[in-house]
């Protein structure tokens, strides 16, 4: 395996547990999210696509850095940091949610876990939402405590991730529900394993609470899914495009709200919680929006890659919007792309024109996801 020990960022980025595994599996670039590496490189971006769909991946993912809430109003504070109902959140739930500001602005999109009766973890975008959440609490006069703990999650995703699993814990992980998690140990290692994941397809997090045994954590899990065809891999940005998956900064951040991305379903505005955005998203629900995510498929020879640039979207010889996500997708043999747009100015066939990074091309709108909109193959 090719060894790669010099990636010339500096000791402000910091690395994660399993960094050094990583390396020796064969990752050769990384990138930089919430201030820690991420390997982005572990070869073929498309084998690494196919991988996903036909065996399993293992990723290292603990860039989702966890804010944890403790304390007698645990609840309350997390609620109110939110915009989605969380009254009937069990403990040993997890809930996709947003985080918003007071004009009603997308600051963070992650997965709420209730580790326990008083107890959450905010499994993090890239942001930097524990300084927020600790000013919040500042003037909240709520009994709590926020912190960022030592927990570090694997992605473990792919159709094989569950015979994985119970080579791993035993066939009693098979009982474990979408969006539930289960605290488990594994070689001395305290874990909590959660039935979520960043790929539309199966898959569980793994997180870990010791950083120092992060390469014996990742090791396990290669050892025990060589007989299933695990290999070591990188979120899909092809999957997650297709699956119309959002990635905060691309496609989305403070100047976009939850109803512009049609996730009306995540803002509980009839209910009588209190969270911070309320008034503002009022408005914009009763002035309607102005703008929308929506999905493209771009014609023209197959992207070399996904887009490193916001590319303009035309109609009528004016720009309406912008490309936030595109790839090419090789099972569906087509260019495929989320964009932002005006509403009122596209015309009713839906064909618009992108400025690509290699010229103008036609598309043409559909929706979105672009494959298994149900989540069926998520949900096992």
């Amino acid at each position: 395996m090719k060894q790669v020990t010099d990636f010339g960022f500096g000791t402000q980025i910091r690395k994660s547990p399993y960094f050094d595994a990583t390396v020796k599996w064969g990752a050769t670039a990384f990138s930089v999210y919430n201030h820690m590496y991420i390997p982005r490189d572990f070869g073929d971006p498309e084998q690494n696509f196919w991988n996903l769909l036909n065996s399993a991946i293992l990723c290292d993912v603990a860039v989702e850095r966890q804010v944890q809430i403790t304390g007698p109003d645990a609840s309350q504070l997390v609620q109110f940091l939110t915009p989605r109902d969380l009254s009937k959140m069990a403990v040993g739930q997890c809930k996709y949610a947003l985080i918003t500001n007071a004009d009603g602005g997308i600051l963070n999109d992650p997965i709420i876990l209730r580790v326990g009766e008083n107890k959450y973890w905010i499994s993090l975008a890239d942001s930097d939402v524990l300084l927020w959440a600790q000013g919040v609490a500042v003037n909240a006069g709520l009994d709590v405590h926020i912190c960022e703990p030592d927990v570090s999650p694997l992605q473990l995703q792919g159709p094989r991730s569950m015979d994985i699993m119970k080579a791993l814990f035993g066939d009693e992980i098979a009982t474990l529900k979408y969006y539930w998690l289960r605290t488990l140990t594994l070689d001395g290692m305290e874990l909590i394993v959660s039935r979520t994941g960043w790929s539309s397809e199966l898959g569980y997090e793994i997180y870990l609470q010791d950083g120092s045994r992060g390469s014996d954590l990742w090791d396990a899990f290669m050892s025990a899914g060589k007989p299933f065809g695990l290999k070591p891999g990188h979120t899909s940005t092809i999957r997650r495009i297709e699956g119309g998956m959002l990635s905060y900064h691309a496609d989305m951040d403070n100047m976009t709200n939850p109803f512009e991305l049609g996730l009306d379903r995540l803002v509980a505005l009839d209910s009588d919680a209190d969270f911070i955005g309320k008034t503002a998203l009022s408005a914009i629900r009763d002035k309607g929006i102005t703008r929308k995510q929506i999905g493209l498929i771009i014609e023209g020879e197959a992207f070399a890659g996904p887009n490193t640039s916001f590319w303009p979207v035309i109609c009528n010889d004016s720009v309406v919007g912008r490309v936030t996500s595109a790839v090419y997708s090789p099972r569906l043999e087509k260019n495929i792309a989320m964009a932002m747009i005006e509403l009122a100015s596209f015309d009713a066939d839906g064909v618009v024109s992108v400025e690509t990074s290699s010229g103008l091309r036609s598309a043409h709108i559909t929706g979105l996801p672009f494959y298994d909109p149900s989540k069926n193959l998520a949900k096992g």
